[in-house]
């Protein structure tokens, strides 16, 4: 009898893991727009230099598929070169975000009492902050450069992410695994960040990519602005900036890179959903 159910068991269709087609695109996007980031400078080593006498050519130009700007800079080639400034400060601003969101807010939910107290109040107080315009502050007063503004946008980014991993803490530390836990006298780190914090990993992982859509917008409109990337420089956020001008005469300088701060930024978003939705289903929270 055994046996005959063992068979059955064997014989029975099993679901076959298939990947949503929206993921599937965002994932080829992502992909993409990563191996741009990496060797995009190697693929278009002279995005920035200037021809004025190719100036304002129209896309399908012979050796200029996309046009040139004002300056005569190949439009195609600024956009490989700037993926790399646009896409690494939001990535590390998200992975910096979420490094602060899991200390903090491990301890505040754990501990609670007046650390959590004292972290609930730097929180508001982050939060409290528009964003932009203190990017734009600390630029006049400091003269933030590319980096200050990552820095200061993992700051401003990290209330968001200590306040989710306090609440998915909060939750965890009621279950009898961490009463147990106590029980065997371990210490308070190895249950917060041993025991604990792995059960609220997909709350974390979904908001970090939700970190990487909003930090890649947020850079984009600093650049936009004239914060944090210099002038001249091959980034999607000043191409929209150089490119408004000449709006008419060549729309691919600036449909491309708006186009693929859309493109990217929806795709990190619908990632970090069908990961989390997925760890959820397979218990792996």
């Amino acid at each position: 009898m055994t046996d005959t159910v063992a068979i059955v068991l064997d014989q029975a269709p099993k679901k076959r893991f298939r990947l949503p087609l929206e993921v599937l695109l965002s994932l080829v996007l992502l992909g993409a727009a990563a191996l741009m980031a990496a060797i995009g400078t190697l693929i278009a080593p002279d995005a920035t230099s200037q021809s004025i006498l190719d100036a304002l050519l129209p896309p399908g130009s012979p050796g200029h598929l996309l046009g040139t700007d004002e300056l005569g800079r190949d439009v195609l080639a600024l956009t490989i070169a700037g993926t790399s400034s646009a896409l690494v400060g939001p990535v590390i601003v998200a992975l910096g975000s979420m490094l602060l969101g899991i200390l903090l807010g491990t301890i505040a939910g754990y501990v609670r009492g007046p650390v959590d107290f004292l972290i609930g109040r730097w929180t508001d107080l982050l939060f409290s902050l528009p964003m932009l315009l203190a990017a734009i502050v600390v630029a006049g007063v400091f003269g933030a450069g590319y980096w200050m503004t990552v820095v200061l946008l993992i700051v401003l980014f990290s209330p968001s992410d200590i306040r989710i991993v306090r609440a998915g803490v909060l939750e965890q530390a009621a279950r009898p695994f961490v009463e147990a836990a106590q029980m065997l006298s371990l210490s308070k780190a190895r249950i917060m960040f041993g025991q604990v914090l792995p059960n609220v990993s997909s709350l974390i992982i979904t908001n970090a990519m939700l970190n990487v859509a909003f930090a890649l917008v947020a850079f984009s409109s600093l650049s936009f602005l004239g914060v944090g990337v210099p002038a001249g420089s091959a980034d999607w956020g000043r191409q929209l900036t150089d490119g408004r001008s000449i709006m008419m005469d060549n729309p691919a300088a600036v449909l491309v890179p708006a186009l693929l701060i859309i493109g990217v930024a929806c795709a990190a978003n619908l990632v970090g959903d069908w990961l989390g939705q997925t760890m959820t289903r397979t218990g792996r929270v």
